[in-house]
């Protein structure tokens, strides 16, 4: 990992400095707590910032924590900066502080979107402070990453956000309730997938072959950094179970391992030799063209312990493979609460197995949860859909504070 740079907001040219910029847009600043991976949030952001029309919308990003090295900064079409920030409560932070407020200020911000409890808390009180933008807060879990500081911080500012986005209906409830939230300042967002990003034919034969798989073997897929969170423990127990009906199945890890629990993989390598898998087991770390693998899959299988909205569930439904994941967070409701796929308890994965078996064994069912997947990616969870809604929230903030 290189060196973070320290590009300071108050440093970078900007469209004030051109003479003749006209700023007939919105300007919407995005601040986010780090960008050192490529998560669920910082995907969502990215498609936000790529889906929302130019015409009407300028965007920047300002992150406090940055891997320069991360394949995904190039993919932004707008500046990202960084402001480091290690602590939002020290001399430091009164430093940031003012160098955020002066960009929002020169750079005529018009709408602060804050994602994660730093971003949200100091982020959106420093944005309420500079006296001009409107603040909208994005919520995308049922409070994992929160301390009892920020369960606090959250009551007490609740009123500092002009809008709370949440990322499913579960974590709207959660937010609600935790935070003490009034009803009509809380709106449900999903995610969304590109169908056009989608394959329309994979050369199966070619993928597996990559893989180092053959046509017989049954595949089970799934996606995400590995961390603990993500229950690819329970994961590997149910391949087990899998197995012993369906020897040659394959269980497709794809996802990278995540700095703060770099053992994680060695514990899931350490459980499958236990269970006698180890040969069944493939890791395939960070994947690029992960839909080539989905549509090379059988089935998915997402048994996270918590979760708000994943993408990755959407991107196998937008593939057309049938999946089996945990009632928990938003799950049920993009699974259409069992019509795409299999809902099971957290931590059971007795019942996981006996899913994808079931899926393995009726290759019909499999096809029409698949097919069912993709209609309900097609009606709900398009860019179409998600930005357009987004951009009527912004529309009716703007129009207010006219």
């Amino acid at each position: 990992m290189g060196t973070r740079p320290e590009v300071r907001v108050d440093a970078v040219p900007t469209e004030a400095a051109v003479p003749g910029a006209e700023f007939c847009r919105a300007h919407v600043l995005f601040l986010i707590d780090e960008l050192c991976r490529k998560g669920g949030a910082e995907v969502a952001l990215l498609n936000t910032v790529r889906w929302l029309p130019a015409k009407r919308f300028r965007c920047s990003v300002i992150t406090f924590r940055m891997d320069p090295e991360l394949p995904l900064l190039a993919q932004f079409p707008c500046p990202v900066k960084l402001l480091p920030l290690t602590c939002v409560y020290d001399w430091n932070a009164i430093k940031r502080g003012v160098q955020l407020a002066g960009f929002i200020r020169r750079e005529r911000v018009d709408i602060v979107h804050t994602f994660f409890p730093s971003a949200d808390l100091w982020g959106g009180m420093v944005a309420r402070l500079s006296g001009r933008p409107i603040v909208i807060s994005s919520r995308r879990d049922m409070g994992i990453m929160r301390q009892a500081k920020h369960r606090i911080g959250y009551r007490i500012l609740a009123p500092n956000f002009d809008k709370v986005l949440t990322v499913s209906e579960e974590v709207r409830r959660f937010s609600m309730e935790e935070d003490r939230l009034a009803p009509s300042k809380v709106r449900t967002l999903y995610n969304a997938v590109d169908p056009a990003r989608i394959p329309a034919t994979v050369d199966t034969g070619e993928v597996r072959r990559r893989l180092g798989v053959s046509e017989a073997c049954r595949v089970i897929a799934s996606v995400g950094n590995l961390r603990r969170i993500k229950g690819f423990d329970v994961l590997v127990r149910a391949a087990a179970m899998v197995c012993r009906e369906f020897p040659e199945t394959v269980l497709a890890i794809a996802g990278g391992a995540d700095p703060a629990e770099p053992q994680y993989r060695r514990e899931l390598e350490k459980l499958s030799s236990e269970c006698g898998i180890a040969a069944n087991v493939k890791f395939l770390g960070p994947v690029e063209n992960v839909e080539a693998v989905l549509r090379a899959s059988d089935a998915f299988c997402l048994l996270s312990r918590s979760e708000g909205f994943s993408n990755a569930l959407l991107e196998a439904m937008a593939c057309g493979i049938p999946c089996v994941a945990t009632r928990v967070g938003g799950n049920g409701e993009a699974l259409g609460n069992g019509s795409s796929g299999f809902l099971v308890e957290s931590e059971d994965h007795e019942a996981a197995a006996a899913q994808i078996c079931r899926l393995l064994r009726d290759k019909k069912l499999a096809q029409s949860m698949g097919e069912r997947g993709q209609k309900a990616i097609g009606e709900r969870f398009t860019p179409e859909v998600t930005i357009g809604q987004l951009v009527e929230i912004y529309d009716t903030l703007l129009a207010a504070r006219m």
